[in-house]
């Protein structure tokens, strides 16, 4: 017997709503199975060689690979099956780690991990590092405060002058199916990184606004070349940069860029690195180091 509040739709609506039946299909299971989080895995942008590599083509993820190798880190899974789109913010390198490793994790949290983990952007990474092995001293590593404010000078030489070097000869897609995407992993553009010249004060030129990009390639290319002779002058024969006894986030930025250079398809690039042995020397040991620090993420699949 029907329930007297049921309410019956009209006949010429119950017509029209046949007209789009609702279907219902079977559960479609995927070979692919999530694994639980029991170790920490960095996403990162794929390697030059994907099937014989677990070092990052992109500078920037690879700055944070060799961030953790440095500073002591062992045993950490990557993956590069990840879009861009699929990370926080829309950048990536992520790295995912379980709960219960998490800083200042409660018991209660440790208890209740399921496996899922939490997902930290990149800015997030130094502060779980530092509840892994212990923050560094006000110093962060260097030899002495001087070395600790020189280092940000190189910082700024390397993400300026080397980085719009990478940047200008950087090879980028141009399929047609790449243009119509609407997620792409875009580096930073290059007119971010170079100094533009003062706007003019007065004028016709003054009253029209600016249009395009003009990049001084040659300027450039003569920035880069005095900044890798002076990178050279100042490692000279010592371990680690600056003369700090042991590696530093200066350390990792400078590597990433050195391994990116010395596999750029870009002659000039690579020469201006390769003729001088000092430093292909320190990236070869320090690549050792990095990359034996990490695995690539293991993929369950059902039987």
């Amino acid at each position: 017997m029907a329930s007297p509040f049921a309410l019956s739709l009209p006949q010429p609506l119950r017509h029209f709503f046949n007209l789009f039946p609702l279907y219902t299909h079977p559960v479609i299971d995927s070979p692919d199975k999530a694994r639980p989080v029991t170790s920490p895995t960095l996403w990162i942008s794929p390697p030059f060689s994907p099937d014989a590599d677990v070092l990052s083509s992109d500078v920037e993820c690879l700055k944070w690979q060799a961030y953790l190798a440095l500073r002591g880190l062992s045993d950490v899974a990557v993956r590069w099956d990840v879009a861009v789109d699929g990370a926080l913010d829309n950048r990536l390198p992520n790295l995912h780690v379980p709960l219960k490793t998490l800083p200042g994790a409660s018991p209660d949290v440790k208890q209740q991990d399921d496996g899922e983990g939490e997902l930290l952007p990149a800015h997030l990474i130094p502060e779980w590092v530092d509840g892994q092995v212990g923050g560094s001293d006000a110093l962060e590593g260097y030899a002495s405060e001087a070395a600790r404010d020189e280092s940000r000078a190189w910082v700024s030489l390397l993400e300026g002058n080397v980085h719009a070097a990478l940047v200008l000869h950087q090879p980028t897609s141009t399929s047609f199916l790449s243009l119509l995407s609407p997620y792409q992993n875009k580096p930073r553009p290059l007119e971010a990184v170079v100094s533009h010249p003062p706007a003019p004060l007065f004028g016709i030129s003054s009253l029209l606004p600016l249009y395009g990009t003009h990049v001084n390639v040659d300027a450039i290319e003569q920035q880069y070349k005095e900044a890798i002779s002076s990178l050279s002058e100042r490692l000279g024969t010592d371990k680690w940069f600056l003369g700090s006894s042991s590696p530093t986030a200066l350390d990792a930025l400078v590597f990433a860029y050195l391994h990116c250079i010395l596999h750029s398809k870009e002659h000039t690039l690579r020469f201006e690195v390769t003729r001088r042995v000092n430093l292909v020397a320190w990236e070869r040991r320090v690549q050792s180091q990095v990359r034996g620090a990490f695995r690539p993420v293991e993929v369950v699949r059902q039987p």
